[in-house]
């Protein structure tokens, strides 16, 4: 069975099952702050699994495209990447442990037919304050699982938030315990260090994780505890491509049907062999690319910050890799390599539209890069000891600025009698990474996740803003991201000039002029199509399920959302913008915040005078 097989059918077991498929989200998260890329397919759910009723019903299925930028250093192994498609069902206060362990049961065995005493479990062991997840444990075993195929972990392993352990977890984030299913591979050679006490959740590879029910029951409180969900979810997320490894019984993922014809582009390509040494590099340039490659169908290009530094790191490390292979640099080869990632996924692409993409932006990337790594050269020359105290920091440096490798920096600088130490060079990439990492995690403090009174009001500006640039510069104009936290807003547009001031005036005027006539915001649940015939808005890109909720500010505005709102303009307060940019080509940005947004509506007032 190849790789789209099992992905389609998955979504028929569970559609048999009474479960609606909803469309897979942008790669480019709609509202939310948290994270530059969706990550996992209960992003696009966060509002359903706190308790809000989704428009398809109660049982959701569907696969998501996802992307990782912290796993970008772990890319080279046997199973690590960046991108991969994420295989989705779940209960939004429907069924739960009794149901979905089983099913999941059936479709790994009878579906995939995968050999039983290959399949192993994990469960939560309990902590303090979450007791150990017995009733997993006893459905494991009617199911036909022996004591020795089920195995405890803590809360590291056997939890699931967006932002780890329930100990890590900020007020506001969900999460709940999981039990998740290993296929075993048994023509991996072992480590002689794991293989007395190896386990499902060692690394090395032996196992595989093919699928995780995440039970979520739980969110975090300002004082630390964890409040039970209004109902309790099940949230399933289980990786395509790495089930395909055990259905095609594989333990390495790059030799899976999907990615195959990749690596022998990249063969062509560097006329090397995928064997030895060259895994490593190419299983780097196989992952990047494609994961480039839907992000520039998606129209991110290449730039100094947010989803276009990744771009750019990973096309930029592409180039590293292909350098190292013997390849060089040639556009051409990297565009080959991108059109067989289209090809291969192209019924998630527009295949005309996504080449004519990446032909552009390799074109032009490459280029850049060139010049980029004859300036590391130029500084490798530059290098005098006597200066240059530690050479390690100088490569680091290099290799940050530049992308430009070690193992080249190590060549040129020890011919001037400096020494370079592969350890020392990795314990300061690896200090580096740590503290981006520590970077990234704060992105968690503020946004949309928290639903605080701010955060509400500045959701709601947007559709007023979106409206008001339509009237203001014409239709063209349409919403390719935001990004909102409680201070400010960010609302990103099709738009190829910079707003002049007096447009920014009258854009502002309209708003504030919507927000003092107190207009009631009130939300309709219809069909997608019904919904753009009677001029709703949609965020340009988005794939929405065929029920959709739209939410009306007075006779204004009309826009297809998945909210929260504010009940009326008034409670916004007055909206202010103090900054635009570019955000690419053809994309404005702008950045607006609010103020004296305490106002009570005359709607509030009224209904608090009814009750009392």
């Amino acid at each position: 069975m190849d790789t789209n097989q099992i992905r389609q059918a998955y979504l028929d077991f569970f559609i048999s099952k009474n479960h609606q498929q909803i469309p897979s989200a942008s790669l480019i998260p709609k509202d939310d702050p948290t994270t530059l890329f969706t990550g996992s397919g209960m992003q696009q759910l966060v509002p359903y699994l706190k308790g809000k009723p989704h428009p398809m019903g109660k049982r959701l299925v569907d696969s998501q495209p996802c992307f990782r930028a912290e796993d970008i250093d772990e890319v080279g192994d046997n199973r690590h990447t960046t991108f991969f498609e994420m295989l989705g069902n779940w209960s939004l206060g429907d069924y739960f442990k009794q149901e979905q362990l089983p099913w999941f049961w059936e479709f790994l065995t009878k579906v995939l037919k995968l050999p039983k005493d290959k399949l192993y479990v994990s469960v939560f062991q309990g902590t303090k304050d979450v007791s150990k997840d017995e009733e997993s444990i006893k459905i494991w075993k009617k199911l036909g699982l022996s004591d020795d195929h089920i195995h405890e972990y803590d809360a590291d392993k056997n939890w699931w938030s967006r932002a780890g352990t329930p100990k890590n977890m900020p007020a506001g984030i969900i999460g709940g315990t999981t039990s998740e299913i290993f296929y075993k591979f048994t023509q991996v050679k072992h480590n002689s260090k794991f293989d007395t006490k190896c386990h499902p959740n060692c690394e090395c590879g032996r196992f595989i994780e093919i699928g995780n029910s995440v039970f979520m029951e739980y969110e975090k409180q300002a004082d630390g505890s964890l409040k039970p969900l209004p109902k309790k979810n099940v949230d399933f997320g289980g990786g395509l491509e790495r089930l395909a490894m055990a259905v095609q019984n594989t333990p390495d993922m790059f030799q899976i049907d999907i990615f195959k014809p990749i690596i022998k582009e990249i063969e062509k390509s560097c006329d090397k062999k995928y064997e030895g040494d060259n895994k490593a590099s190419m299983r780097v340039i196989a992952d990047h690319l494609r994961a480039a490659t839907f992000m520039m169908a998606e129209n991110i290009e290449p730039f100094n910050k947010q989803q276009g530094y990744i771009l750019r790191r990973l096309l930029r490390r592409s180039a590293v890799k292909m350098h190292q292979l013997g390849g060089g640099l040639t556009p051409a080869s990297f565009v080959g390599i991108c059109h067989e990632v289209i090809r291969q996924y192209q019924d998630f692409l527009d295949i005309p539209v996504a080449r004519q993409k990446v032909e552009k932006i390799i074109d032009q990337e490459m280029d850049k890069f060139a010049y980029s790594l004859d300036k590391g050269l130029k500084e490798c020359e530059k290098f005098d000891s006597s200066v240059h105290t530690d050479a390690n920091l100088f490569a680091f440096n290099l290799f940050q600025t530049y992308g430009f490798p070690f193992e080249v920096s190590k060549e040129i600088l020890e011919k001037k009698g400096a020494k370079l130490d592969i350890d020392k060079f990795n314990k300061i990439f690896k200090s580096h990474r740590d503290l981006s990492r520590t970077a990234s995690a704060g992105m968690f403090k503020g946004g949309l996740k928290d639903q605080s009174g701010a955060t509400i009001k500045l959701h709601t500006a947007t559709h007023l803003l979106h409206q008001a640039l339509r009237q203001v510069l014409g239709n063209h104009v349409k919403q390719v991201g935001s990004n909102i936290t409680p201070e400010r807003l960010r609302f990103d547009f099709t738009h190829s000039n910079k707003l002049t001031d007096d447009q920014i005036n009258k854009i502002t005027t309209i708003i504030n002029k919507q927000i003092k006539a107190d207009l009631k915001i009130t939300s309709s649940q219809m069909d997608y199509d019904q919904a753009i015939k009677t001029g709703a808005l949609a965020f340009f890109g988005e794939r929405y399920p065929d029920k959709v909720t739209v939410y009306s500010i007075g006779n204004y505005s009309q826009e297809v959302c998945a909210g929260p709102h504010i009940s009326s303009t008034a409670e916004i307060g007055d909206v202010r913008i103090i900054k635009q940019e570019s955000s690419g080509a053809n994309k404005r940005r702008i950045y607006a915040v609010l103020k004296n947004g305490t106002k009570k509506s005359a709607h509030q007032t009224k209904e608090k005078t009814r009750k009392i």
